[in-house]
């Protein structure tokens, strides 16, 4: 942020700030009634806040505000309106209830003061909104009655909304997940993020399979949903020049300029008046078009300014495989964590408290290390605008922030060149260099003479360049730090923050399994499921949606024919669904007899789609061995991937390229392909996975052990009924303690082993024909050209005939001995489906509701609040 201290202001009390200047309408004065209600006075005149307007709650006063957004927001004429024209008239009459809603939460909060949690996440992978905010706001039947009198149908309208581009994977929907049950707890939580014009990339596939990137202009119609605040805006700084003056402050000044100015985007919950909201910075010139230069004839630098600005928030992750990509991504983490804690600073003063109270009424949770910069940007306003000691900025940072590790691979710890911070935000460097100063002297005392741990347990790592270790900044700079699920967070203690744990002790470092929402991953993506829950149990949706143990209450029904037939039904409807949507985006009919096996998520090495792909050319090659009569006792089965590849991710996108090209051959294959196909389906989205989750008999997540932090798209899958098959890694150990084993089908090594068997392979290898042949013809099958020119996979290949870093060749035979097991368990369909009861049954624990109460009362110290 711009520092606009005055070197003589330096030892003096800062002047106080308060709150915006703003004034009440005239002739009207707010009160509150004994319930909390508030109303507006004028005289003898009362009117309640509440009734203005009421709630679009029947149908008549539904069509009459969809066709008053037509007229009056829209400027169409009700004869001259297509699907995207009544899309954005409906959601912009949800829009008005929500808004409703977001303005009292918002009121009841500042009003009472409580203590409040920020989610800071680079990404919100929200998926659709219109569907959610019907299904939260308990309005989804008679918006649907409403758009059908009017000529149109709700679902032909839902499918004209774009996915918003604010996210990629799992820590992205995690995020947004916590803000619906933050929501729906009634939780005073606000989420902070970034406004990506682009998004991530829209994935397109070539003619030769390979994965291409195309900008996703997910913005290029309005976007309903958010609330531009044009009075909401932040000047942040980059580069420049930080001068040191006493007592450890700084004057920083120069540089670059850009305003951040802030969206706003309504979060309700379900069943609840309780409306949230996730904030999200766009980051824009601070003085726009240069004039002189444009009539001077230089265009370019008529719009450098402008330009530069804009890209911040243009594109999510770009592709630092270059300096400008590099410095790219940092200027978007320090943009975006800036504005957020000024942001944040601003709303803490309006309440007049000392700033040393700033912990006992502000929470702030660091998903992954992205938002890391947050804690020098603190420090840096406490310190030089603020005027506080470095000792007392420093204890309530410490007490401020909480911090969420997502990995324990060594290359996925986020690290920063010194120069390049040290160029583009001096201050922060210094910050970064006290703090480590500091902390370093107390850890030799606590150990002294221990260089090495000394060295490991730096901020700074030694090398050409140094570099920044964001994670060991967002260590011993939060109060609590936490794993995902409980392996994750035990191999966190035993391993990256060992020497950490010695320092601190156990009890900085605990465990908060992820959860997902059951509103959109229940009854969202399955409202056949969801009613025949609630028609078996004899209880509301709201019940169980809002308390998901009362799955259990399913288990009385696993041995019920009549039960396990509706439930074969609702399973084989989500199954053509799934193959209508396979049918309009590819052209081709599946066989939804067959069985459906899905992995779909971000492609890494160590997901392991690979290993999935080797095991699908593996059955081809075993199907084309076999008799015609051999054949006739195989299960049909349809395998499905999805997922993007970073653009800079050479080995990952090989992998979609040979998943495809696999495909176009089994599937022309006579012989084999009413017994086995595969698809590839692009540009993954959460309204693909909508799609895909409920319709699967066996989901895979089958991450080398150890490497996978938890995992949410196995607690989906396995909530809508699918049965899991994976390695014992993340949250795959806990849903089969929930489930049984016997429901789930595990295989491969287990993590205490992973290390010595890379040792081995580093050092001691064996042949791949040796140690796997059943991989190794695989692997001899697609260097043979059999799935195109055998050539371009000989990196992909190599990966594995020689580090094979990720152990395929340690856990291929038992990867195919568990899919035979799926298999022969499949073939007795009626046990399948108990399964699948059991399944579904006991996914109470994986919540997001369980876990951001976790939050709540052990990490952020915050309480639920009900709105009137």
């Amino acid at each position: 942020m711009t520092s606009t201290i005055d070197p003589s202001s330096i030892g003096k009390p800062p002047p106080k700030r308060g709150r915006r200047h703003v004034r009440t309408l005239t002739g009207y004065t707010p009160e509150t009634d004994e319930q909390g209600k508030e109303k507006w006075l004028r005289g003898d005149e009362t009117v309640w806040r509440s009734s203005i307007p009421p709630l679009h709650k029947d149908v008549p006063a539904i069509t009459k505000s969809v066709v008053n957004h037509v007229h009056t927001s829209l400027a169409r004429q009700a004869y001259n309106l297509d699907d995207l024209g009544a899309y954005q008239a409906a959601a912009l009459s949800v829009r008005d209830d929500l808004i409703l809603n977001w303005n009292d939460t918002q009121l009841h909060y500042s009003r009472t003061g409580p203590k409040r949690a920020y989610y800071l996440s680079l990404e919100f992978l929200m998926g659709r909104t219109l569907d959610n905010a019907l299904l939260n706001l308990g309005l989804k039947e008679q918006y649907s009655d409403g758009i059908n009198k009017l000529g149109f149908n709700l679902e032909d309208l839902l499918e004209q909304e774009r996915d918003a581009g604010l996210g990629n994977g799992g820590l992205g929907r995690l995020a947004a997940c916590y803000l619906d049950s933050s929501a729906s707890q009634e939780l005073p939580v606000w989420g902070y993020g970034l406004r990506y014009k682009y998004g991530i990339f829209k994935q397109l596939i070539g003619p030769d399979g390979s994965q291409l990137e195309a900008p996703d202009p997910w913005l290029e119609h309005d976007n309903p949903w958010e609330l531009p605040r044009l009075d909401v805006t932040y000047e942040v700084r980059f580069y420049g020049h930080a001068e040191r003056l006493d007592n450890m402050k700084a004057l920083w000044s120069g540089g670059q300029e850009v305003l951040a100015m802030a969206y706003d985007v309504m979060i309700p919950g379900y069943d609840t008046k309780s409306t949230n909201n996730l904030r999200l910075w766009e980051s824009k010139p601070k003085r726009g078009f240069d004039l002189q230069s444009f009539n001077a004839g230089d265009y370019e630098r008529a719009v450098e300014s402008s330009n530069s600005a804009a890209a911040i928030t243009s594109v999510l992750y770009p592709n630092d495989h270059t300096t400008f990509g590099k410095e790219l991504r940092l200027k978007q983490q320090y943009f975006w964590t800036a504005a957020s804690l000024a942001d944040i600073v601003r709303r803490f003063k309006n309440l007049d408290k000392p700033l040393t109270e700033f912990p006992d009424y502000v929470a702030i949770q660091l998903n992954d290390t992205h938002p890391t910069l947050a804690i020098p940007e603190l420090m840096r306003i406490l310190v030089d605008e603020e005027d506080l000691s470095w000792d007392t900025a420093w204890q309530i940072v410490t007490n401020t922030f909480f911090f969420t590790n997502h990995t324990v691979l060594p290359e996925a710890l986020e690290k920063w060149p010194v120069p390049l911070m040290e160029n583009l935000l001096p201050r922060h460097m210094q910050i970064i260099f006290d703090i480590n100063m500091i902390f370093l002297q107390a850890v030799e005392k606590m150990f002294p003479g221990d260089r090495e741990k000394l060295a490991r347990m730096s901020l700074i790592e030694e090398g050409f360049p140094q570099n920044i270790r964001m994670a060991n900044l967002a260590c011993i700079g939060s109060r609590k730090v936490n794993g995902v699920a409980e392996l994750h967070s035990e191999l966190v203690r035993i391993t990256i923050m060992k020497d950490f744990v010695d320092f601190y002790g156990v009890s900085k470092f605990s465990n908060v399994t992820n959860g997902i929402t059951p509103r959109r991953w229940l009854d969202q993506c399955n409202p056949g499921l969801s009613s025949l829950i609630s028609e078996t149990l004899g209880i509301p949706k709201a019940t169980f949606l809002k308390d998901l143990y009362k799955l259990e209450g399913l288990l009385k029904f696993v041995d019920d024919p009549v039960f396990e037939k509706k439930w074969a039904v609702v399973k084989q409807s989500n199954k053509e669904r799934l193959a209508n949507y396979v049918e309009n985006i590819l052209g081709v009919r599946i066989n939804t007899n067959a069985m459906f096996d899905v992995q779909i998520k971000r492609l890494h090495e160590y997901k392991r789609q690979t290993l999935n792909i080797m095991g699908v050319i593996h059955r081809y090659l075993t199907l084309k061995a076999m008799t015609p009569e051999e054949r006739k006792k195989v299960n049909p089965k349809v395998v499905f991937f999805a997922g993007k590849a970073a653009p800079g991710y050479y080995i990952a996108k090989l992998t979609i390229r040979l998943i495809i090209n696999a495909a176009r051959i089994l599937n022309a294959d006579p012989e084999t392909k009413d017994l086995l196909s595969l698809y590839f389906l692009p540009d993954y989205s959460v309204s693909l996975a909508e799609v895909l989750i409920p319709a699967s008999d066996i989901s895979q997540h089958i991450s080398t052990a150890g490497t996978e932090a938890s995992g949410t798209s196995n607690m989906k899958f396995c909530l809508n009924g699918g049965l899991l098959l994976g390695t014992v890694d993340g949250a795959n150990i806990e849903i089969a303690e929930e489930v049984g084993e016997n429901n789930v089908f595990f295989f491969g090594h287990l993590t205490p082993a992973v290390e010595d068997l890379r040792y081995q392979h580093m050092y001691h290898p064996v042949p791949i024909e040796e140690k796997c042949p059943a991989l190794a013809n695989v692997l001899n099958e697609i260097s043979a050209g059999r799935f195109g020119d055998g050539g371009v996979y000989e990196p992909l290949l190599n990966t594995i005939r020689q580090t094979d870093y990720y152990l395929l060749t340690e856990d291929f035979d038992s990867y195919i001995a568990a899919l035979k097991m799926v298999d022969e368990a499949y073939q007795d369909r009626v046990e399948w489906i108990k399964k699948s009861i059991r399944t579904t049954a006991k996914m109470g624990k994986f919540s997001s509701d369980r876990a951001i109460q976790d939050y709540a009362q052990e990490y952020w110290n915050i309480e639920s609040t009900k709105i009137n």
